[in-house]
């Protein structure tokens, strides 16, 4: 069976590629690589310590198996910030780590000149890609998280980030989209199912990836309610296996 690495390497872009949880990987016309909170690692079951939070969708890749340009951690919980990953991912001189102020705690062993602190309303470039971040509603716990907007080869990619429903926001995010990501565990301060599709039918993307189901027994997540909630909405939406790419 092909790697997914190789996958990745040799499928043309622009595309999307899932990895599992909220792990995405966006991919250049011309190469260049994006990751968003990858977890590709067990850490989550290893610090929390119980089987609620054991890995049950298969780890894909390696840390190392790809190098990315650059890289985003919405928050700083494990399985969006891999403490674990995050060493072997910055560990090639090139990639660049753009995270939320909060995950500063787990970056001191990492090269400083290739991180950047972000917030909402922050704009950068790296390579051909453009970010935007925007606001997202996490509770306490992670109360400097953001989402992120990603622009590259003309298509727009919005990851939600780890939030509740704020309808009240969605006047801060710039349309159209070609993509909207965004849970529904519906836990942890996160959209259910049917609120997930309350924000799509908001932002009217011309598709919607659900994201946060299936990687842990304690996240929750029902992918056949928020296809049910989808489809009497009328929205489109496209549900992704590990290693599957969308071309954009």
């Amino acid at each position: 069976m092909k790697r997914f690495a190789d996958t990745v390497r040799t499928e043309p872009g622009p595309c999307l590629f899932a990895t599992g949880q909220a792990g995405f990987i966006l991919k250049s016309a011309s190469g260049q690589l994006l990751g968003i909170d990858l977890y590709l690692s067990d850490c989550v079951e290893r610090l929390e310590g119980h089987v609620g939070f054991k890995r049950l969708l298969p780890q894909i890749l390696e840390p190392d198996e790809l190098v990315f340009d650059a890289l985003i951690c919405t928050h700083p919980h494990w399985d969006h910030f891999d403490v674990d990953a995050m060493p072997k991912l910055m560990d090639n001189g090139r990639t660049k780590l753009f995270c939320s102020a909060d995950c500063k705690k787990y970056c001191r062993d990492l090269p400083s000149e290739r991180i950047t602190y972000v917030k909402p309303a922050d704009r950068y470039e790296i390579g051909v890609f453009a970010l935007e971040f925007i606001n997202c509603d996490h509770g306490t716990a992670a109360q400097d998280a953001v989402g992120a907007v990603v622009t590259v080869d003309g298509r727009r990619v919005c990851e939600a980030g780890d939030t509740c429903l704020r309808l009240d926001r969605v006047g801060e995010i710039e349309q159209p989209l070609d993509v909207l990501i965004a849970p529904i565990n519906g836990a942890f301060g996160n959209l259910n199912e049917t609120e997930c599709a309350a924000l799509a039918d908001a932002l009217k993307p011309k598709v919607t990836v659900p994201c946060h189901y299936g990687m842990f027994a304690s996240h929750h997540g029902d992918v056949g309610s928020f296809v049910e909630a989808m489809q009497e909405r009328s929205l489109p939406f496209l549900l992704m296996r590990q290693g599957e790419a969308y071309r954009l």
